[in-house]
Protein backbone atom coordinates (compact mmCIF):
# COMPACT_ATOMS: atom_id res chain seq x y z
CA UNK A 1 0.00 0.00 0.00
CA UNK A 2 1.30 3.41 -0.77
CA UNK A 3 2.82 5.51 1.49
CA UNK A 4 0.16 8.53 2.60
CA UNK A 5 2.55 10.85 3.15
CA UNK A 6 4.28 10.32 -0.26
CA UNK A 7 0.85 10.24 -2.08
CA UNK A 8 -0.19 13.76 -0.56
CA UNK A 9 2.90 15.39 -1.36
CA UNK A 10 3.14 14.63 -5.06
CA UNK A 11 -0.68 16.07 -5.28
CA UNK A 12 -1.20 19.85 -6.88
CA UNK A 13 -4.96 20.70 -6.81
CA UNK A 14 -5.66 24.20 -8.63
CA UNK A 15 -8.11 26.09 -10.48
CA UNK A 16 -7.87 27.96 -13.20
CA UNK A 17 -9.89 31.41 -13.16
CA UNK A 18 -10.67 34.70 -15.49
CA UNK A 19 -12.35 36.87 -16.56
CA UNK A 20 -14.84 36.04 -19.71
CA UNK A 21 -12.59 35.88 -22.96
CA UNK A 22 -9.16 36.31 -21.35
CA UNK A 23 -8.47 32.88 -22.48
CA UNK A 24 -9.55 30.12 -20.03
CA UNK A 25 -10.43 27.50 -21.81
CA UNK A 26 -7.81 27.76 -24.39
CA UNK A 27 -4.91 27.74 -21.63
CA UNK A 28 -6.65 24.47 -19.82
CA UNK A 29 -6.62 22.92 -23.21
CA UNK A 30 -2.34 23.25 -23.97
CA UNK A 31 -1.81 22.48 -20.01
CA UNK A 32 -3.64 19.05 -20.71
CA UNK A 33 -1.11 18.88 -24.15
CA UNK A 34 1.17 19.60 -22.78
CA UNK A 35 0.72 17.32 -19.47
CA UNK A 36 0.25 14.42 -21.87
CA UNK A 37 -3.65 14.20 -21.04
CA UNK A 38 -4.55 14.80 -25.01
CA UNK A 39 -2.59 14.56 -28.07
CA UNK A 40 -4.28 17.86 -30.10
CA UNK A 41 -5.71 20.49 -29.07
CA UNK A 42 -9.49 20.43 -29.18
CA UNK A 43 -9.96 23.99 -31.16
CA UNK A 44 -7.82 22.42 -34.25
CA UNK A 45 -8.93 19.54 -34.96
CA UNK A 46 -10.34 19.03 -38.58
CA UNK A 47 -13.38 20.45 -39.70
CA UNK A 48 -15.74 17.68 -40.23
CA UNK A 49 -14.70 16.02 -36.85
CA UNK A 50 -14.07 19.36 -34.51
CA UNK A 51 -14.52 18.36 -31.07
CA UNK A 52 -15.77 20.35 -28.46
CA UNK A 53 -12.76 21.36 -25.90
CA UNK A 54 -12.21 18.84 -23.32
CA UNK A 55 -13.74 20.49 -20.63
CA UNK A 56 -17.04 22.66 -22.32
CA UNK A 57 -18.91 19.66 -22.85
CA UNK A 58 -22.93 20.77 -21.93
CA UNK A 59 -24.67 21.33 -25.08
CA UNK A 60 -25.43 24.67 -23.93
CA UNK A 61 -21.48 25.55 -23.21
CA UNK A 62 -21.28 24.46 -27.31
CA UNK A 63 -24.11 27.11 -28.12
CA UNK A 64 -23.36 29.74 -26.70
CA UNK A 65 -19.27 29.28 -26.54
CA UNK A 66 -18.70 30.04 -22.85
CA UNK A 67 -18.65 27.83 -19.86
CA UNK A 68 -21.35 27.68 -17.41
CA UNK A 69 -20.19 24.96 -15.08
CA UNK A 70 -16.59 24.22 -13.72
CA UNK A 71 -15.06 20.66 -14.91
CA UNK A 72 -12.51 18.45 -12.95
CA UNK A 73 -9.62 16.81 -15.51
CA UNK A 74 -6.98 15.06 -13.70
CA UNK A 75 -3.53 13.54 -14.88
CA UNK A 76 -0.27 12.90 -14.21
CA UNK A 77 2.97 14.50 -14.87
CA UNK A 78 6.41 14.72 -13.99
CA UNK A 79 5.72 12.26 -10.99
CA UNK A 80 2.62 14.90 -9.94
CA UNK A 81 -0.93 13.81 -9.35
CA UNK A 82 -2.91 17.10 -11.13
CA UNK A 83 -6.30 17.98 -10.52
CA UNK A 84 -7.24 20.87 -12.55
CA UNK A 85 -10.31 22.50 -11.93
CA UNK A 86 -11.96 24.85 -15.29
CA UNK A 87 -14.32 26.95 -14.06
CA UNK A 88 -17.02 29.42 -15.58
CA UNK A 89 -15.75 33.00 -16.40
CA UNK A 90 -18.64 34.17 -16.60
CA UNK A 91 -20.17 36.13 -13.69
CA UNK A 92 -23.26 34.96 -13.39
CA UNK A 93 -21.74 32.03 -13.04
CA UNK A 94 -19.65 32.98 -10.10
CA UNK A 95 -21.48 30.91 -7.61
CA UNK A 96 -20.17 27.31 -9.41
CA UNK A 97 -16.87 28.62 -9.25
CA UNK A 98 -16.91 30.20 -5.65
CA UNK A 99 -17.33 26.49 -4.34
CA UNK A 100 -15.10 24.99 -6.63
CA UNK A 101 -12.30 27.46 -5.01
CA UNK A 102 -13.13 25.37 -1.52
CA UNK A 103 -11.47 22.61 -3.43
CA UNK A 104 -8.51 23.81 -4.43
CA UNK A 105 -4.97 24.60 -3.07
CA UNK A 106 -3.97 27.12 -5.52
CA UNK A 107 -5.45 28.91 -8.51
CA UNK A 108 -4.27 30.29 -12.11
CA UNK A 109 -5.27 33.63 -12.95
CA UNK A 110 -5.40 34.26 -16.60
CA UNK A 111 -5.10 37.72 -18.12
CA UNK A 112 -5.64 39.13 -21.49
CA UNK A 113 -2.53 41.44 -21.88
CA UNK A 114 -4.55 43.48 -23.84
CA UNK A 115 -6.95 44.57 -21.49
CA UNK A 116 -5.32 43.46 -17.93
CA UNK A 117 -7.31 43.73 -14.73
CA UNK A 118 -11.39 43.59 -15.11
CA UNK A 119 -13.90 43.24 -13.00
CA UNK A 120 -14.48 39.12 -12.80
CA UNK A 121 -11.13 38.73 -12.12
CA UNK A 122 -11.23 41.19 -9.22
CA UNK A 123 -14.44 39.47 -7.78
CA UNK A 124 -12.70 36.14 -8.34
CA UNK A 125 -8.89 37.34 -6.43
CA UNK A 126 -10.75 38.40 -3.56
CA UNK A 127 -12.50 35.58 -3.13
CA UNK A 128 -8.89 33.51 -3.25
CA UNK A 129 -8.08 36.39 -0.78
CA UNK A 130 -10.51 35.34 1.86
CA UNK A 131 -9.48 31.95 1.69
CA UNK A 132 -5.31 32.29 1.68
CA UNK A 133 -5.46 30.53 -2.09
CA UNK A 134 -1.60 31.05 -3.71
CA UNK A 135 -2.16 32.63 -6.78
CA UNK A 136 0.19 31.87 -10.01
CA UNK A 137 -1.04 34.83 -12.90
CA UNK A 138 -0.65 33.69 -16.57
CA UNK A 139 -0.79 37.27 -18.92
CA UNK A 140 -2.03 36.07 -22.12
CA UNK A 141 -2.61 36.50 -25.77
CA UNK A 142 1.23 37.94 -25.95
CA UNK A 143 0.59 37.46 -29.87
CA UNK A 144 -1.89 40.23 -30.29
CA UNK A 145 -1.67 44.03 -29.24
CA UNK A 146 -0.81 44.60 -25.88
CA UNK A 147 -0.53 47.19 -23.13
CA UNK A 148 2.54 48.41 -21.79
CA UNK A 149 4.04 45.25 -19.98
CA UNK A 150 5.68 47.28 -17.14
CA UNK A 151 2.04 49.29 -16.91
CA UNK A 152 0.32 45.66 -16.33
CA UNK A 153 2.94 45.09 -13.78
CA UNK A 154 0.90 48.06 -12.03
CA UNK A 155 -2.02 46.97 -12.63
CA UNK A 156 -2.05 44.08 -10.75
CA UNK A 157 -0.17 45.77 -7.27
CA UNK A 158 -2.63 48.68 -7.67
CA UNK A 159 -5.72 47.06 -8.64
CA UNK A 160 -5.14 43.78 -6.54
CA UNK A 161 -2.98 44.86 -4.19
CA UNK A 162 -1.00 42.28 -3.96
CA UNK A 163 3.21 41.83 -4.84
CA UNK A 164 3.95 40.56 -8.57
CA UNK A 165 7.01 39.27 -9.50
CA UNK A 166 7.50 38.08 -13.12
CA UNK A 167 9.52 34.83 -13.32
CA UNK A 168 9.94 35.56 -17.31
CA UNK A 169 9.28 38.49 -19.53
CA UNK A 170 8.10 38.31 -23.14
CA UNK A 171 10.57 39.26 -25.92
CA UNK A 172 8.35 41.82 -27.84
CA UNK A 173 4.50 41.87 -28.22
CA UNK A 174 2.04 41.13 -30.89
CA UNK A 175 3.59 40.49 -34.12
CA UNK A 176 7.10 40.59 -32.62
CA UNK A 177 6.56 38.72 -29.76
CA UNK A 178 8.89 35.68 -30.06
CA UNK A 179 9.62 33.86 -26.95
CA UNK A 180 9.82 34.63 -23.25
CA UNK A 181 13.20 34.88 -21.33
CA UNK A 182 13.63 33.19 -17.50
CA UNK A 183 14.62 35.37 -15.00
CA UNK A 184 15.41 32.69 -12.67
CA UNK A 185 17.25 30.49 -14.97
CA UNK A 186 18.91 33.45 -17.06
CA UNK A 187 17.70 31.50 -20.29
CA UNK A 188 15.65 32.97 -23.06
CA UNK A 189 13.02 30.69 -24.43
CA UNK A 190 12.67 30.96 -28.06
CA UNK A 191 9.10 30.11 -29.71
CA UNK A 192 8.15 29.11 -33.08
CA UNK A 193 4.22 29.41 -34.57
CA UNK A 194 2.63 26.57 -35.55
CA UNK A 195 -0.54 25.59 -37.00
CA UNK A 196 -2.93 26.90 -35.08
CA UNK A 197 -1.46 26.20 -31.56
CA UNK A 198 -2.43 22.53 -32.60
CA UNK A 199 0.97 20.88 -31.54
CA UNK A 200 3.56 21.11 -28.89
CA UNK A 201 5.87 24.08 -30.15
CA UNK A 202 9.32 23.86 -30.88
CA UNK A 203 11.82 25.44 -28.08
CA UNK A 204 15.00 26.99 -28.51
CA UNK A 205 16.98 27.86 -25.27
CA UNK A 206 19.83 30.00 -25.41
CA UNK A 207 21.34 32.91 -22.74
CA UNK A 208 20.25 36.52 -23.64
CA UNK A 209 23.83 37.19 -24.85
CA UNK A 210 23.59 34.58 -27.72
CA UNK A 211 23.38 35.65 -31.40
CA UNK A 212 19.90 33.61 -31.70
CA UNK A 213 18.00 36.23 -28.96
CA UNK A 214 19.62 39.38 -30.70
CA UNK A 215 18.50 37.69 -34.67
CA UNK A 216 14.83 36.88 -33.13
CA UNK A 217 14.20 40.67 -32.48
CA UNK A 218 14.53 43.53 -34.35
CA UNK A 219 17.10 46.07 -32.77
CA UNK A 220 14.46 48.42 -31.58
CA UNK A 221 12.72 45.24 -29.39
CA UNK A 222 15.58 43.83 -28.49
CA UNK A 223 16.55 47.59 -26.94
CA UNK A 224 13.33 47.67 -25.37
CA UNK A 225 13.68 44.45 -23.68
CA UNK A 226 17.13 44.39 -22.45
CA UNK A 227 15.96 47.86 -20.19
CA UNK A 228 13.04 46.30 -19.49
CA UNK A 229 14.90 43.49 -17.66
CA UNK A 230 17.19 46.12 -15.94
CA UNK A 231 14.06 48.47 -14.94
CA UNK A 232 13.05 44.97 -12.83
CA UNK A 233 16.40 43.91 -11.62
CA UNK A 234 16.73 47.45 -9.92
CA UNK A 235 13.19 47.98 -9.26
CA UNK A 236 11.56 45.39 -6.90
CA UNK A 237 13.07 43.14 -4.13
CA UNK A 238 13.81 39.21 -5.36
CA UNK A 239 11.29 36.38 -5.60
CA UNK A 240 9.65 35.96 -2.12
CA UNK A 241 8.37 31.92 -2.04
CA UNK A 242 7.25 32.57 1.38
CA UNK A 243 5.12 35.27 0.95
CA UNK A 244 4.09 33.83 -2.55
CA UNK A 245 2.88 30.55 -0.44
CA UNK A 246 0.65 32.53 1.73
CA UNK A 247 -0.97 34.45 -1.31
CA UNK A 248 1.24 37.94 -0.61
CA UNK A 249 2.93 37.23 -3.79
CA UNK A 250 1.65 36.37 -7.72
CA UNK A 251 4.15 34.82 -9.86
CA UNK A 252 3.93 36.20 -13.39
CA UNK A 253 4.46 34.31 -16.40
CA UNK A 254 3.54 35.68 -20.72
CA UNK A 255 3.01 33.92 -23.11
CA UNK A 256 0.16 33.19 -25.44
CA UNK A 257 -2.08 29.89 -24.79
CA UNK A 258 -3.75 29.27 -28.45
CA UNK A 259 -0.11 29.42 -30.02
CA UNK A 260 1.54 27.06 -26.68
CA UNK A 261 3.89 30.14 -26.02
CA UNK A 262 4.76 30.11 -22.02
CA UNK A 263 2.21 27.24 -20.93
CA UNK A 264 5.11 24.43 -20.32
CA UNK A 265 6.70 26.89 -18.45
CA UNK A 266 3.71 27.47 -16.27
CA UNK A 267 2.86 24.11 -16.10
CA UNK A 268 6.38 23.27 -14.82
CA UNK A 269 5.94 26.09 -12.37
CA UNK A 270 2.67 24.97 -11.07
CA UNK A 271 4.63 22.03 -9.67
CA UNK A 272 7.01 23.96 -7.87
CA UNK A 273 4.99 27.13 -6.85
CA UNK A 274 1.61 25.33 -6.19
CA UNK A 275 1.51 23.96 -2.54
CA UNK A 276 0.19 19.84 -1.51
CA UNK A 277 -2.52 20.27 0.36
CA UNK A 278 -2.80 21.20 3.77
CA UNK A 279 -4.63 20.73 6.91
CA UNK A 280 -8.31 22.14 6.97
CA UNK A 281 -10.48 23.17 10.14
CA UNK A 282 -13.57 20.91 10.75
CA UNK A 283 -16.72 22.35 12.33
CA UNK A 284 -15.39 23.15 16.34
CA UNK A 285 -11.99 24.33 15.12
CA UNK A 286 -10.34 20.35 14.88
CA UNK A 287 -7.70 20.70 12.34
CA UNK A 288 -7.70 18.06 10.32
CA UNK A 289 -4.70 16.97 8.75
CA UNK A 290 -4.42 16.05 5.11
CA UNK A 291 -2.24 12.48 6.21
CA UNK A 292 -4.63 11.39 8.77
CA UNK A 293 -5.19 7.61 8.81
CA UNK A 294 -8.77 8.78 8.73
CA UNK A 295 -10.52 9.22 5.10
CA UNK A 296 -12.10 12.48 5.29
CA UNK A 297 -14.13 14.85 2.48
CA UNK A 298 -16.20 17.14 0.87
CA UNK A 299 -18.90 18.14 -1.65
CA UNK A 300 -18.38 20.81 -3.40
CA UNK A 301 -20.21 19.80 -6.36
CA UNK A 302 -23.24 18.01 -7.98
CA UNK A 303 -23.54 17.46 -11.75
CA UNK A 304 -26.65 15.59 -13.27
CA UNK A 305 -26.70 13.73 -16.50
CA UNK A 306 -22.85 13.99 -17.25
CA UNK A 307 -23.96 10.84 -19.39
CA UNK A 308 -27.45 11.80 -21.35
CA UNK A 309 -27.70 7.43 -21.81
CA UNK A 310 -27.93 6.77 -18.48
CA UNK A 311 -29.11 10.25 -16.54
CA UNK A 312 -26.69 9.93 -13.74
CA UNK A 313 -26.14 12.06 -10.88
CA UNK A 314 -22.27 12.63 -9.72
CA UNK A 315 -21.31 14.62 -6.28
CA UNK A 316 -17.92 15.57 -6.73
CA UNK A 317 -15.76 15.52 -3.61
CA UNK A 318 -12.25 16.86 -2.70
CA UNK A 319 -10.48 14.56 -0.54
CA UNK A 320 -9.48 16.17 2.72
CA UNK A 321 -7.62 13.34 4.92
CA UNK A 322 -6.74 9.64 4.73
CA UNK A 323 -6.74 7.27 2.00
CA UNK A 324 -9.70 6.67 -0.02
CA UNK A 325 -10.84 3.09 -1.53
CA UNK A 326 -13.58 1.22 -3.53
CA UNK A 327 -16.01 0.16 -1.04
CA UNK A 328 -14.87 2.02 1.86
CA UNK A 329 -17.35 2.52 3.89
CA UNK A 330 -17.99 6.18 5.32
CA UNK A 331 -20.25 8.26 7.22
CA UNK A 332 -22.36 10.84 5.67
CA UNK A 333 -22.51 13.22 8.75
CA UNK A 334 -25.71 15.35 8.19
CA UNK A 335 -27.96 12.26 8.11
CA UNK A 336 -25.70 9.87 10.21
CA UNK A 337 -26.24 7.12 7.25
CA UNK A 338 -22.98 4.42 5.84
CA UNK A 339 -22.62 4.32 2.50
CA UNK A 340 -20.45 1.52 1.11
CA UNK A 341 -18.68 3.99 -1.85
CA UNK A 342 -18.46 2.00 -4.70
CA UNK A 343 -19.17 3.64 -7.41
CA UNK A 344 -16.35 6.24 -7.41
CA UNK A 345 -15.01 7.23 -10.57
CA UNK A 346 -12.01 9.82 -12.03
CA UNK A 347 -13.37 12.47 -14.21
CA UNK A 348 -11.77 13.85 -17.28
CA UNK A 349 -15.13 16.18 -18.69
CA UNK A 350 -17.39 13.16 -19.81
CA UNK A 351 -15.07 10.47 -19.57
CA UNK A 352 -14.75 8.44 -16.57
CA UNK A 353 -12.78 5.84 -14.78
CA UNK A 354 -13.32 3.81 -12.35
CA UNK A 355 -11.31 5.02 -8.99
CA UNK A 356 -9.19 2.43 -6.58
CA UNK A 357 -7.83 4.91 -4.37
CA UNK A 358 -7.49 8.44 -3.89
CA UNK A 359 -5.58 10.77 -1.31
CA UNK A 360 -5.80 14.11 0.27
CA UNK A 361 -6.18 17.12 -2.87
CA UNK A 362 -7.68 14.40 -5.32
CA UNK A 363 -10.94 15.07 -6.63
CA UNK A 364 -13.68 11.87 -6.80
CA UNK A 365 -17.04 11.57 -8.60
CA UNK A 366 -19.26 9.62 -6.66
CA UNK A 367 -22.40 8.84 -9.08
CA UNK A 368 -25.62 7.67 -8.15
CA UNK A 369 -25.72 8.79 -4.52
CA UNK A 370 -29.22 10.79 -4.25
CA UNK A 371 -28.85 11.88 -0.93
CA UNK A 372 -25.61 13.75 -1.19
CA UNK A 373 -26.10 17.41 -1.68
CA UNK A 374 -23.53 20.24 -1.99
CA UNK A 375 -21.26 20.92 1.34
CA UNK A 376 -22.24 17.35 2.86
CA UNK A 377 -19.34 16.07 4.56
CA UNK A 378 -18.50 12.11 4.19
CA UNK A 379 -15.90 10.92 7.11
CA UNK A 380 -14.93 7.86 8.51
CA UNK A 381 -15.26 9.71 11.70
CA UNK A 382 -18.68 10.69 12.65
CA UNK A 383 -17.61 13.37 14.20
CA UNK A 384 -15.98 15.37 11.81
CA UNK A 385 -17.84 17.45 9.78
CA UNK A 386 -16.33 20.63 7.17
CA UNK A 387 -18.24 23.89 6.43
CA UNK A 388 -16.17 25.16 3.63
CA UNK A 389 -19.03 26.23 0.86
CA UNK A 390 -19.94 30.36 0.62
CA UNK A 391 -23.39 30.96 -0.19
CA UNK A 392 -23.84 34.66 -1.54
CA UNK A 393 -27.22 37.08 -1.00
CA UNK A 394 -28.67 36.47 -4.62
CA UNK A 395 -29.39 39.28 -7.00
CA UNK A 396 -31.60 38.24 -9.38
CA UNK A 397 -35.31 36.25 -9.20
CA UNK A 398 -37.73 35.18 -11.20
CA UNK A 399 -41.17 33.11 -10.38
CA UNK A 400 -41.02 29.90 -12.44
CA UNK A 401 -43.85 28.00 -13.87
CA UNK A 402 -45.07 24.89 -15.25
CA UNK A 403 -47.04 25.42 -18.66
CA UNK A 404 -47.86 21.73 -19.05
CA UNK A 405 -49.64 20.07 -15.97
CA UNK A 406 -49.34 16.66 -17.86
CA UNK A 407 -45.39 17.13 -17.29
CA UNK A 408 -45.86 17.82 -13.29
CA UNK A 409 -43.50 14.83 -12.56
CA UNK A 410 -40.52 15.38 -14.71
CA UNK A 411 -40.97 19.27 -14.32
CA UNK A 412 -40.97 18.85 -10.54
CA UNK A 413 -37.93 15.96 -10.95
CA UNK A 414 -35.89 18.09 -13.37
CA UNK A 415 -36.37 21.27 -10.87
CA UNK A 416 -35.47 19.47 -8.24
CA UNK A 417 -32.04 18.51 -9.70
CA UNK A 418 -31.39 22.06 -10.69
CA UNK A 419 -31.56 23.01 -7.14
CA UNK A 420 -29.45 19.96 -5.93
CA UNK A 421 -26.69 20.99 -8.32
CA UNK A 422 -26.86 25.00 -7.17
CA UNK A 423 -27.60 25.75 -10.55
CA UNK A 424 -30.23 28.01 -9.03
CA UNK A 425 -31.48 28.17 -5.70
CA UNK A 426 -34.95 28.34 -4.20
CA UNK A 427 -36.89 30.83 -1.63
CA UNK A 428 -39.93 30.54 -0.07
CA UNK A 429 -42.01 33.73 0.42
CA UNK A 430 -43.71 34.35 3.33
CA UNK A 431 -46.94 35.43 1.47
CA UNK A 432 -46.58 33.23 -1.24
CA UNK A 433 -49.02 34.90 -3.66
CA UNK A 434 -49.00 31.69 -5.80
CA UNK A 435 -48.65 28.05 -5.34
CA UNK A 436 -48.44 26.85 -8.78
CA UNK A 437 -45.17 28.33 -8.75
CA UNK A 438 -41.38 28.38 -7.47
CA UNK A 439 -39.54 31.51 -6.52
CA UNK A 440 -36.33 30.93 -7.95
CA UNK A 441 -32.99 32.97 -6.83
CA UNK A 442 -29.26 33.64 -8.84
CA UNK A 443 -26.54 35.52 -8.54
CA UNK A 444 -27.04 36.28 -12.16
CA UNK A 445 -29.69 35.89 -14.92
CA UNK A 446 -28.10 33.21 -17.46
CA UNK A 447 -28.50 31.11 -14.51
CA UNK A 448 -32.28 31.02 -14.95
CA UNK A 449 -31.15 30.48 -19.20
CA UNK A 450 -29.33 27.57 -18.21
CA UNK A 451 -32.09 25.76 -15.93
CA UNK A 452 -34.37 26.47 -18.46
CA UNK A 453 -32.47 25.09 -21.21
CA UNK A 454 -31.66 21.70 -19.10
CA UNK A 455 -34.77 20.79 -17.82
CA UNK A 456 -36.23 20.36 -21.73
CA UNK A 457 -33.14 19.09 -23.25
CA UNK A 458 -32.90 16.79 -20.12
CA UNK A 459 -36.11 15.91 -18.92
CA UNK A 460 -38.19 17.10 -21.94
CA UNK A 461 -40.70 19.68 -20.11
CA UNK A 462 -40.98 23.29 -21.10
CA UNK A 463 -41.05 26.31 -18.55
CA UNK A 464 -41.85 29.49 -18.15
CA UNK A 465 -40.51 32.64 -15.77
CA UNK A 466 -42.10 35.55 -14.69
CA UNK A 467 -40.23 38.68 -14.14
CA UNK A 468 -40.19 39.85 -10.19
CA UNK A 469 -39.43 43.28 -8.74
CA UNK A 470 -36.50 42.18 -6.77
CA UNK A 471 -32.99 42.91 -6.97
CA UNK A 472 -31.66 42.10 -4.46
CA UNK A 473 -31.50 40.07 -0.72
CA UNK A 474 -29.97 40.58 2.68
CA UNK A 475 -30.49 37.89 5.87
CA UNK A 476 -31.99 38.86 9.08
CA UNK A 477 -29.06 38.33 11.05
CA UNK A 478 -29.17 36.87 14.73
CA UNK A 479 -28.95 39.97 16.53
CA UNK A 480 -32.72 41.32 15.19
CA UNK A 481 -34.92 41.39 18.56
CA UNK A 482 -37.69 38.44 17.53
CA UNK A 483 -41.04 40.66 16.09
CA UNK A 484 -39.07 43.66 15.51
CA UNK A 485 -39.12 43.25 11.69
CA UNK A 486 -42.81 43.07 12.09
CA UNK A 487 -42.89 46.04 14.20
CA UNK A 488 -41.10 48.45 11.88
CA UNK A 489 -42.70 47.22 8.64
CA UNK A 490 -40.89 47.13 5.00
CA UNK A 491 -40.74 49.47 2.45
CA UNK A 492 -42.63 49.11 -0.63
CA UNK A 493 -42.69 46.08 -2.72
CA UNK A 494 -39.94 44.26 -0.60
CA UNK A 495 -40.77 40.88 0.92
CA UNK A 496 -39.96 38.68 3.56
CA UNK A 497 -38.78 35.35 2.81
CA UNK A 498 -36.76 31.97 3.78
CA UNK A 499 -33.71 30.27 2.02
CA UNK A 500 -33.31 26.83 1.45
CA UNK A 501 -32.00 26.03 4.92
CA UNK A 502 -35.20 28.01 6.63
CA UNK A 503 -33.02 31.06 7.04
CA UNK A 504 -35.02 34.35 7.01
CA UNK A 505 -34.33 36.87 4.60
CA UNK A 506 -35.98 40.43 2.99
CA UNK A 507 -35.97 40.48 -0.64
CA UNK A 508 -35.43 44.41 -1.94
CA UNK A 509 -36.69 46.00 -4.91
CA UNK A 510 -33.74 48.73 -4.92
CA UNK A 511 -30.46 49.79 -3.44
CA UNK A 512 -32.62 52.72 -2.46
CA UNK A 513 -35.07 50.42 -0.30
CA UNK A 514 -32.17 48.54 1.40
CA UNK A 515 -30.21 51.40 2.82
CA UNK A 516 -33.37 52.88 3.92
CA UNK A 517 -34.47 50.38 5.80
CA UNK A 518 -30.52 49.72 7.11
CA UNK A 519 -30.24 53.88 8.23
CA UNK A 520 -33.96 53.86 9.52
CA UNK A 521 -33.78 50.86 11.30
CA UNK A 522 -30.29 49.95 12.86
CA UNK A 523 -31.94 47.54 15.35
CA UNK A 524 -32.91 45.37 11.98
CA UNK A 525 -29.59 43.10 11.61
CA UNK A 526 -28.91 42.77 7.52
CA UNK A 527 -26.26 40.42 6.55
CA UNK A 528 -24.62 39.56 2.66
CA UNK A 529 -23.92 36.27 3.82
CA UNK A 530 -26.51 33.76 5.82
CA UNK A 531 -26.36 33.47 9.63
CA UNK A 532 -24.09 30.14 10.04
CA UNK A 533 -26.44 27.68 12.05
Amino acid sequence: MADIREEVARRRTFAIISHPDAGKTTLTEKLLLYGGAIQLAGSVTARKNQSSSASDWMELERKRGISVSSTVLQFDYEGRRINLLDTPGHKDFSEDTYRVLTAVDAAVMVIDAGKGIESQTRKLFEVCRLRGIPILTFMNKLDRPARDLLELMDDIENTLQIHAYPVNWPMGAGERFKGVYDRTTREAHLFERTARGAYRAPVQVAGIGDPAVKDALDADSYREFVEQLDLLAHAGPAFDRADAAKGGTTPVFFGSAVNNFGVELLLKALLEHAPAPAARRAVGGVVIEPTDEKFSSFVFKIQGNMDPKHRDRVAFIRVVSGRFSRDLPVIHTRTGRTYRLANAHKIFGRDREIVEAAYAGDVVGLVGYADFGIGDTLAEDPEVSFDEIPRFAPECFAQMFNPNPSKYKPFAKGLEQMLREGVVRSVTLRDAPDAKSVLLAAVGPLQFEVAQFRMESEYGVESKLEATPWTLARWIGPKTAAGAVDAVGLPMKCARAKDENGAEMILFPTEWSLQYLAERHPEIELLRLPPKR
